[in-house]
């Protein structure tokens, strides 16, 4: 019994991840290079009483995908839950992007779900539930966002096949998009942390519900795709924005 996040280190994956760490509960942590902010949540969720586990890999590889699953199958766990929030940030327009980066950032930011899902498979059994953090920005473009929302469109679409081969199998696959939140991503794409205050400004002031996105708003939303009682909602992109890209 067990749960694997990606980006589970830092950001809206380690948002989720301290919802969701319990006493006793196995966590594996995906992060890609920051040992410092590993080693911290690390410790963060000790507290919590959980049993956590690092491990550092590339998700936008297919052979980072094999050694995430080797670490879990050496470690005997069957993966109950899986939450894929690792993501690459590139800001670029589509037009001015390095192709080179692009595709990088869109194997990280979409094809590494099914990168994931097909090397895990072995780990998961009836009852696993798989969950993938996308974005508004997969149907709404924004400026400098197309690596990201590109990518997370390639995975919404992904998600939508695996329903048809998971389902038989008793596995469930969702995804939620959560509205803007504030982390340390969002300066790395508008550029500065001046630039992302008046950013994080503006969206709430513009939000239906007039706020930001809180990390309980879509954590709790995870949380309950990956019980028992949300075992036949499958291939669903559900979003928790406050009712951005609802109403205009």
């Amino acid at each position: 019994m067990a749960i694997l996040i990606t980006g589970g280190t830092k950001g809206i994956g380690h948002a989720i991840a301290k919802r969701l760490a319990r006493e006793g509960e196995n966590v594996f942590l995906v992060y890609h290079s920051d040992n410092a902010a590993a080693l911290d949540a690390k410790s963060t969720l000790e507290t919590q009483g959980a049993t956590v586990h690092l491990i550092k890999a590339d998700v936008g590889t297919i052979e980072g995908a094999q050694a995430i699953h080797n670490a879990v199958a050496a470690n005997g766990a069957t993966l109950t839950g899986i939450v894929h929030a690792a993501a690459m940030i590139y800001p670029t327009n589509l037009l001015e992007a390095d192709l080179t980066k692009f595709k990088q950032a869109v194997e990280t930011n979409g094809l590494s779900l099914l990168y994931l899902v097909q090397k895990l498979l072995p780990t998961m059994d009836r009852g696993t539930s798989i969950v993938f953090i996308s974005s508004m920005g997969a149907r709404i473009p924004s400026p400098f966002y197309g690596a990201l929302g590109v990518g997370k469109a390639v995975a919404e679409t992904i998600l939508r096949y695996l329903v048809t081969e998971l389902a038989p199998k008793g596995i469930r696959i969702n995804a939620v998009a959560p509205g803007l939140v504030e982390t340390s991503s969002v300066a790395n794409m508008v550029g500065s942390e001046e630039a992302a205050q008046r950013v994080f400004e503006k969206a709430a002031k513009t939000n239906p519900s007039g706020r930001l996105s809180k990390d309980s708003d879509y954590a709790s939303l995870v949380e309950y795709l990956l019980t028992p009682d949300a075992e036949f909602i499958q291939g669903q992109v559900i979003a928790a924005t406050g009712g951005v890209g609802v109403i205009g």
